[in-house]
C-alpha cells in the first residue's frame, strides 16, 4: 500500500538565499520533469557544484529537463557546469529561446512533477513562494509554461562546434 502524499505547504521568501534554499528542495523533489522559465537565470545558481550534482542525479534516475528562458548570454557565460551537463545528459535535456513576442514576460518559475512550484513574481525581484505537494497550486505556471514552451524554438545546443 502507498503512503498518503505529505500536506501542500507554500512558503514566501524575500531573499536571494531564501530563493536558493526553496530552489533545491525542488530540485531534491524532483523525480520525473523539471520545467523551468526565467528571462535569463541569472538568478538561479545553475553553475553551482551541488546543483550540478542534483541535475545529475535526476537525470541520471530517468528525469527530464526543459528550461526555457529569453536570453541565453548568462548561461552560456557563467554556467559551464550546466553546460556540461547539458552535453552529457543532451538526450534527457532540451533548452528553448522565447519569441520577441513574450520577451515582455518578467516572472520566473520552477515546476517538478507536477507538484512542486517555485516562482518569483518578477524577475528583477527575489520575492515569491514555493508550493511543494501542492497540485492545485502549480495547475496555472503549467499551462503558462506550455504554452511558452510551444511558441519558443530550441537553444543552448549540447554540442558547440566551431573551426
Amino acid at each position: 500500500m502507498s503512503e498518503p502524499a505529505p500536506p501542500s505547504s507554500i512558503t514566501v521568501f524575500d531573499t536571494r538565499r531564501e530563493l536558493d534554499a526553496q530552489w533545491r528542495a525542488l530540485l531534491s523533489r524532483a523525480q520525473s520533469r523539471l520545467d523551468l522559465f526565467d528571462p535569463d537565470f541569472a538568478s538561479f545558481p545553475l553553475g553551482a557544484v551541488d546543483v550540478e550534482a542534483l541535475l545529475r542525479g535526476f537525470l541520471r534516475a530517468g528525469g527530464v529537463l526543459r528550461l526555457a528562458l529569453h536570453d541565453t548570454a548568462h548561461v552560456e557565460r557563467h554556467c559551464p557546469r550546466f553546460l556540461r551537463v547539458l552535453r552529457d545528459y543532451s538526450h534527457r535535456v532540451e533548452c528553448r529561446q522565447t519569441p520577441r513576442s513574450l520577451r515582455h514576460l518578467t516572472d520566473s518559475f520552477a515546476l517538478a512533477d507536477d507538484l512542486h512550484v517555485v516562482r518569483r513574481f518578477h524577475s528583477d525581484h527575489m520575492r515569491g513562494e514555493a508550493a511543494f505537494h501542492a497540485q492545485a497550486v502549480v495547475e496555472l505556471p503549467t499551462q503558462r509554461f506550455t504554452a511558452l514552451w510551444e511558441e519558443s524554438r530550441p537553444a543552448l545546443p549540447a554540442v558547440v562546434t566551431g573551426l
